[in-house]
């Protein structure tokens, strides 16, 4: 994939989201493919917002400058799907394509789960619930410091069940966290199954405005709903904010989309051409508009 200088890129508007999204898609069903390993379902639903987030909502995420004090920060609570997060740094410059090729390979940098090893990634991530109580802490010292950088944190719909996150959310509101935004990924399957069958949550944003926040419903499928969803957000309004992005497990490549088996796994040769073929098919047509 082409590398660019992501100093002070202006925002890209949805058109090029949704195509470097879709490129972005063919090269995750690649990458997990050749390490034969990866939470590809979860990956594909959650990768239009984190396409979005680095290429549209976040401010001085540069390759170049990978610790700029004033850079907005990005914790990704639900680090299974670390893949999704490979691919979006190569996409913004931070590691190059013959780094992460190695994934799954002895001796690589890149783990299952986010590591502080990678350039880029903020914090070591992955055990459910913990992403959200290190997100509070970030605003909370940019609060302290007077600091203009925001925070995001994206978590899965089944990490809901961890207790850590609704301490952390109480004390969003507590400390009337407006630069902090939490997204969760509602693709509404969980390695168990239905969240709804699992631990159900579709209480979700009464239980979130009831501690507070500030919650904004978004189809998670549309990158024009994204954008929208992101440019509305009152960084002055005293509450935390949680982005409920209603996604569709394995999201673009049609015979995973809403089947409970692709949280995790991994494709044969002839499911990863397929899938390519179907996302390449995509990539044509939007590069045609």
């Amino acid at each position: 994939m082409e590398q660019k200088n992501s100093a002070q890129q202006a925002p890209l508007s949805v058109k090029a989201l949704e195509l470097l999204a879709e490129k972005n898609r063919k090269r995750l069903v690649e990458v997990v493919y050749n390490a034969k390993a990866g939470h590809i379902g979860g990956d594909l639903s959650c990768l239009n917002v984190m396409t979005a987030l680095y290429f549209h909502v976040m401010n001085n995420i540069d390759a170049t400058n990978p610790k700029a004090a004033d850079r907005d920060r990005f914790v990704l609570s639900k680090g299974h799907c670390v893949e999704a997060l490979y691919v979006t740094l190569e996409a913004k410059g931070f590691l190059k394509p013959e780094v992460l090729d190695t994934l799954g390979k002895f001796g690589s940098i890149l783990s299952g789960h986010p590591t502080i090893e990678v350039p880029g990634i903020e914090v070591n991530s992955g055990a459910l619930g913990h992403g959200l109580p290190i997100g509070v802490g970030m605003a909370i010292a940019a609060k302290m410091d007077k600091k203009s950088w925001r925070t995001y944190v994206m978590m899965g719909d089944g990490e809901q069940g961890e207790g850590s996150i609704y301490e952390a959310a109480m004390a969003g509101s507590k400390y009337a966290l407006d630069n902090l935004v939490a997204i969760i990924d509602r693709n509404h399957l969980q390695i168990s199954g239905n969240t709804e069958d699992v631990m159900p949550i579709d209480s979700i944003r009464e239980r979130w405005s009831a501690f507070g926040w500030d919650v904004i419903s978004v189809n998670g499928d549309s990158m024009a709903d994204i954008v929208s969803a992101f440019d509305a957000i009152d960084y002055s309004n005293g509450k935390p904010h949680l982005v409920v992005s209603d996604t569709t497990k394995g999201r673009g490549v049609s015979f995973m989309e809403g089947i409970a088996k692709w949280h995790h796994g991994v494709l044969n040769e002839e499911q990863c051409k397929d899938a390519v073929k179907e996302i390449e098919e995509r990539i044509a047509a939007l590069s045609a508009k």
